[in-house]
This record gives structure tokens, sequence and C-alpha cells, in this order.
């Protein structure tokens, strides 16, 4: 099974589940913020690095490129992973010591710095395990990508059960459990993902479990999470349920198993992918520069920019939302584990019902829905329309839009309404008025965003029909 595409899948998927770190950014926000004395404009400053180091990885498109194209590293991506793994210790370690005081109290833009390198580094996990899932499973890449992403959404959510177990009620420790864990997992798994694409006519009821997998353990960690926040959960309680968890997060390995013995046992030829673009005639693979100089690279990108530049905003505040609603920390805690329990399906409507009492919950939820579905298809639609060649610079260059909608609603609406009427109010605000107009002004932003959506789908709809004719033909054929 060694150097198997399955294998690589196990590995790239337990990678996905350990580096979603940024998800988990409202567990510390309050520990930083005190020990730091930030306002919440600075506060937000810090978490809009945090957006740009995970969204802006055209740094780790072109090293994937550079280490595919080497001979010099075999066949191996582990330079990807590695650059990857320094970046994440680094960032969060540095920012360990910063709260813990072993070090003097570091500049502002000093610990953007260390923010930035730790979300950075999961562009180089992220990358390099989306685009060898893309590789391998050519004719399933929405599949493929559903599902790294959706395992990307969960991590959030299986990195806070860890630390509930072992420190829970001490944020600072998170943050070295943040800098420990997730280096480690990469360091140990990066030399078994591999692009190696295989016979293709037996993958999706393979994949298909891969996916009742990560249900399952999202609706796993909704029953712990809800029980967590009704009763008080003994030390043994944590032991047993992340026990479980952890065996959950370990069962891939057996569906990757049962495929490998599959595949060795009904041995056909490879079929040919289906993954086409929108030059088909002359199977053109873009450039960067060349997906640039089109309408549908530019209707994508503004449509990132509102859909998930108002998503970030969200979660770079959950903290203050709660506080401001008066939840308690536990509470708080709850949502963000929700948000990232579903972020791997998407956003949008949250505003709806987000400043209703007792109904964040279900907000944080709805949000992360629809937020986390934008993470899914944007990977997908950017290697059906542009191609695979370069498919790791060309959707990185696309999340760049993430950071610049982070900072403009982070900073330039949620930062400084909320600043101002704290302001007015002795330096706290509490109440429904403290985020209103934010999300009046977050839903009409995603209304421009369906708008821009709705003009890529009018654009596209004949290629994509064109695309499943042709999946009819191979199929029937």
């Amino acid at each position: 099974m060694e150097h198997s595409k399955w294998l690589a899948t196990v590995a790239s998927i337990w990678i996905q589940c350990s580096c979603g770190a940024s998800y988990t950014f409202g567990i510390y926000s309050a520990a930083l913020k005190s020990s730091q004395g930030y306002d919440q404009s600075t506060l937000d400053t810090i978490s809009v690095f945090k957006d740009i180091g995970a969204n802006i990885g055209v740094l780790a498109g072109l090293l994937y490129s550079a280490v595919t194209s080497s001979s010099r590293f075999g066949s191996g991506l582990w330079p990807v992973y590695l650059a990857g793994a320094v970046q994440y210790f680094a960032g969060y370690f540095l920012m360990w010591l910063s709260v813990t005081g072993v070090i003097d109290r570091p500049h502002v833009w000093l610990m953007c710095l260390f923010m930035f390198m730790a979300a950075h580094a999961q562009t180089f996990f992220n990358t390099t395990n989306v685009v060898v899932a893309v590789r391998n499973f050519p004719d399933y890449s929405g599949t493929s990508v559903g599902i790294m992403k959706g395992f990307l959404g969960l991590s959030g959510a299986i990195l806070i059960q860890i630390y509930h177990m072992l420190f829970d009620g001490n944020p600072t420790t998170f943050l070295l459990v943040l800098a420990v864990f997730p280096t480690l997992v990469s360091l140990a798994l990066m030399s078994f993902v591999h692009a190696n694409p295989s016979n293709t006519s037996n993958d999706k009821p393979h994949l298909n479990r891969f996916s009742l997998i990560a249900l399952s353990i999202a609706a796993y960690l909704m029953i712990i999470i809800i029980f967590q926040n009704v009763v008080t959960f003994p030390s043994w309680a944590h032991i047993l349920t992340t026990t479980i968890l952890v065996i959950m997060t370990l069962s891939p390995l057996q569906v990757a198993l049962t495929a490998q013995r599959s595949e060795q046992r009904s041995p056909s030829p490879v079929m040919a992918p289906l993954i086409t673009t929108l030059e088909d005639q002359n199977e053109v693979e873009m450039s960067p520069l060349q997906a640039m100089g089109t309408i549908n690279f530019w209707l994508l990108f503004l449509a990132m920019i509102c859909v998930l530049g108002s998503g970030l905003a969200t979660i770079n505040n959950i903290t203050q939302i709660g506080e401001s609603l008066d939840y308690s920390t536990v509470e708080i805690n709850t949502m963000v584990s929700l948000w990232s329990i579903w972020n791997f399906l998407g956003r949008f409507g949250g505003y709806l019902i987000i400043g209703l009492s007792g109904n964040l919950y279900i907000g944080s939820v709805i949000v992360g829905v629809c937020y986390g579905s934008q993470w899914s298809l944007m990977p997908t639609i950017t290697s059906e329309i542009f191609g695979v060649k370069h498919m790791g610079t060309i959707f990185n260059i696309i999340t760049a839009a993430n950071p610049i909608g982070s900072y403009i609603f982070s900073v330039q609406v949620i930062g400084k309404i909320y600043d101002k009427e704290a302001q007015e109010r002795g330096g706290l605000c509490h109440g429904l008025h403290c985020f209103m107009l934010s999300y009046f002004i977050f839903a009409a932003v995603c209304a421009f965003g369906v708008l821009f959506s709705f003009v890529l789908f009018l654009r596209t709809r004949r290629f994509y029909a064109s695309i499943l004719q042709r999946r009819l033909k191979h199929l029937q054929g």
C-alpha cells in the first residue's frame, strides 16, 4: 500500500484534522486581548493578519509547483509540509511566550507577524492536500475537495476537544497545544502524501465512505458539545469522549485498506479523466496570469470578498458578540466549536437570527454552513474553469479576497462600530446594538456576493452543461 493514493488520502485527512487552528481564534482571543491590553480594533487588526496568513497561499502554490517540477526531491512533497510546520510552530510558540509574559510584551505589529506566520503555515498543508486530492481523483474533484475541506472545517472542534481534555479553562496553554500538536502530526505524515492517480472506475463508493465518516464525526461532536454546555464534564468524561473522537478520526485508514484491496482484486485500465476547461477545444491549461485576465476570475474573486470576508469577520468577533449578549465563557467556546463543525458546509443568512436572545448558537451554525461551502466550491470551480496544472497557485490568488474582505469588515466595520459604541458606554458594550448595524451591512454585502455568483453562473452554464453531457456519455459508454 506504500505510495498508494488511498494512503495519501488518509495522511492528508489526518493533517487536515490537525491544522485548522485559525478557526479556534475565539478560544484564546480574550486572553490575547487582556494580556496585551488591546482594544477591539487592535484585536481585529491582529485577526486580519491571521486571515491574511491563512489565505495568501501564493508562496505555498509556487513552492508546490517547484517541488513537483523538480527531480531533486523525488516524488515527495515534504519540503512544502516542512515549510508549513516551521512557520506553524514559530508563530504559535512566540504568541504563547508573549501571552504568558516569558518575553516582553511585543509591539502590535510584531504580534501581527506572529499571527501571520502561524496562519500562513496552514496554506502549505491545505494547498498540498487539496491539489493532491484533485490529481488523485480527477473524475471526482468536487468530492475529494469537499472531503479535504470538510475535515479542515472539523479540525477546530477536534483541537478544542483535545484542549478540554488536557487544559480545560486555560486558553493560554491552548496556544502551546497549537504550536506543538499540528506540527508533530504534519511532520510524521508528510512523507506519505503523493500524487498517484490510478484506476478511477470504483473510487466513488470509497470517497463516499470518507464523507460519511466526516458527517459522523460532526454529529458526534455536536452531541458532545451540547452535553458539555448542559452539564459539567468530569475529567474522565473528557478523556472518554476524546478517545472515541480519536478512534473515529483514525477510521479512514480502514476505508483506505478496503479500497486498496479492491483495486488489487479488480485491476482495470486507468480511465481518462474528465477534467476540462473553458478552452477545452485545445486542452489548454491556464497560467495564473492568463486566469487573472478573464472576467470569470474577477467575478469569483469579488464573490469571495463579499461572502468570505463577512464570514471571517464573524469568526474573528464571535467572542465579543457573545460577551455583548451576556453569554458565558463555556457558551462562547461552544459557539466556536459549532462554527468549526459546520464550517465545511457554508455561510449566508445567519444575520437574520444572530441577535435574538438564546439563538446565537443557531446563528453560528448557519453562518458556518454557508461560509464553509465556499471553501469546497471555490477550489473545484477553479480547477474546472482554469485547469489543474496551476490550480494550487490560482486558487490561492483567489483566496486573497478573504483577508481583503476580512480587513474591510472586521476592522473598518465591526471594529470601529463596536469601539464607538463601547466608548459611549464606558469601555464595554452590552446589547443587540453593539453589532446590529454591522450585520445589516454584512447582509447587503452578501447580496452583492449573490449577484456576482449569479453572473458567473450565467457565463459558465453552457460549459458545465457540456461537462455533464460528457460524464453521461462516459458512464454509458
